[in-house]
């Protein structure tokens, strides 16, 4: 059974950093094309930053600059490093892993993600 589970949520002030992680179990985790999403309180959930299976990288305009997406297959854990955080930035932080085999790649379609987790709360404070 495919789990992912983030961790590194918390509180912080504006400026400040948080480190988020999510632990993936799976036989294969470097099959699999990997993103981070976030939601907002009365948002749609949207996409923060998502990896291709050959390394590619992508950020939503959004965060770009601030926050930095990668991986360790050996420990099979999604990182994603958050540098100056801003009111804005609160929400719920959720991994996903899609289907690594397909040709395409859609890294911010909610559709195209097979597994999710549930997602650990970032709270900017001013």
């Amino acid at each position: 059974q495919v789990q992912l589970v983030e961790s590194g949520g918390g509180s912080v002030q504006a400026g400040g950093s948080l480190r988020l992680s999510c632990a993936f179990s799976i036989y294969t985790f470097s099959t699999f094309h990997m993103a981070w999403f976030r939601q907002a309180p009365g948002d749609e959930r949207e996409g923060v930053a998502a990896i291709h299976r050959n390394g590619t990288i992508v950020y939503a305009d959004s965060v770009r600059g601030r926050f930095t997406a990668s991986q360790d297959n050996a420990k099979n854990t999604l990182y994603l490093q958050m540098n100056s955080l801003k009111l804005e930035d609160t929400a719920i932080y959720t991994c996903a892993a899609g289907p690594g085999a397909v040709s395409d790649w859609w890294p911010f379609l909610e559709s195209f993600y097979d597994y999710w987790g549930r997602g650990t709360q970032v709270t900017v404070s001013s």
